[in-house]
């Protein structure tokens, strides 16, 4: 195990307390909360899609706060610029040269707020720092301070003024989850919050702060995949390509995810080795935006989902107990 690393049931149970946090203020979204959750562990970005005013924003800063990390909201509209995110070179006066301003980028959890109401050309700002942890402006790169996470806010598509991202943007989020409309008492639930707080804000005392949060993610180093698990999972994936309504399936970023966030689920349950079901839980959210359907099966409503539940519900899940090949020890 890392020198820094926490050993597994102390990951689980910090993951609780950060979870309980969260959880005062957005009420009965636990599953959902636990999969973001499991995406920062993961150390990757999340994709927030839903429908306007289910808390995504919220959420966000619930865990930013809860986390224990620097924190900036973007708000991304039609006419934003590439510097708008990265910064940019601006003139000096008293110093008679140009200074790099850096951008909101520069931070420890960004909140890329509807990300898909930019242009693609915007979009792809963001693509550097998700992916390489660094961005170049100018021909000058400037590394990212780790933690670095960006959870991004979407709508539908449908709705007006919105672009779709890029595959290849969408391949870089790590997770994609959404809440959904929340039941009448939970709504209720979320009006008596709001009366009792005699206030709009909520604020959030840090549970953890970054030198923990990479400590926990250090530890899901040492979560055991046996080889079973680990060729289920690259099953999954691979079923994802070959499914009749499916046009491009999975990419093995996909395989990584499953692996990365069974991990992470497995870690935040206390236990230093993954079950098949760590990686039935994180499937569909992991492998559902990586999906491209026919365009005839749009017409007919499939949903990437569903075919993502079909590849589950066909390929074998693996029953055994045997050490992973790379664990082993001659």
């Amino acid at each position: 195990m890392t020198e820094n690393a926490l050993p597994p049931y102390e990951v689980g149970r910090l993951a609780g307390a950060v979870l309980d946090s969260v959880g005062s203020v957005l009420v009965g979204k636990r599953e959902s909360l636990e999969l973001v959750l499991a995406g920062i562990l993961a150390g990757g970005h999340v994709l927030l899609e839903d429908l306007p005013g289910l808390g995504k924003t919220l959420t966000a800063r619930c865990f930013a706060q809860s986390l224990g990390l620097d924190f900036r909201r973007l708000q991304f509209t039609p006419d934003l610029l590439p510097a708008d995110v990265t910064g940019s070179f601006l003139y000096d006066q008293r110093k008679g040269d140009f200074a790099f301003r850096a951008g909101p980028v520069f931070t420890n959890m960004l909140l890329a707020d509807e990300i898909n109401r930019t242009p693609p050309k915007t979009q792809a700002a963001l693509l550097e720092a998700m992916q390489e942890k660094q961005v170049s402006v100018e021909g000058v790169t400037y590394r990212l301070d780790p933690p670095f996470h960006v959870l991004a806010t979407a709508n539908p598509i449908e709705y007006e003024g919105t672009y779709p991202l890029p595959e290849a943007q969408l391949d870089r989020f790590l997770i994609r989850v959404s809440f959904g409309y929340p039941t009448a008492e939970e709504e209720w639930e979320v009006l008596q919050r709001r009366m009792s707080r005699r206030q709009e804000e909520s604020f959030l005392q840090p549970v953890v702060n970054s030198q923990v949060l990479q400590a926990m993610q250090t530890a899901l180093e040492s979560v055991t995949v046996e080889d079973s698990i680990g060729r289920y999972i690259v099953s999954l994936a691979a079923a994802t390509r070959e499914h009749a309504s499916v046009l491009v399936g999975s990419s093995p970023r996909g395989s990584l995810a499953l692996l990365l966030l069974a991990r992470a689920r497995a870690a935040m349950a206390g236990r230093d080795f993954v079950v098949p079901e760590d990686v039935k839980d994180v499937a569909i959210p992991a492998l559902a935006h990586r999906i491209t359907l026919r365009p005839e099966m749009w017409l007919r409503r499939v949903d990437p989902s569903f075919v993502v539940q079909e590849v589950l519900t066909n390929v074998p899940a693996p029953a055994s107990g045997a050490l992973p090949t790379y664990a082993r020890h001659d």
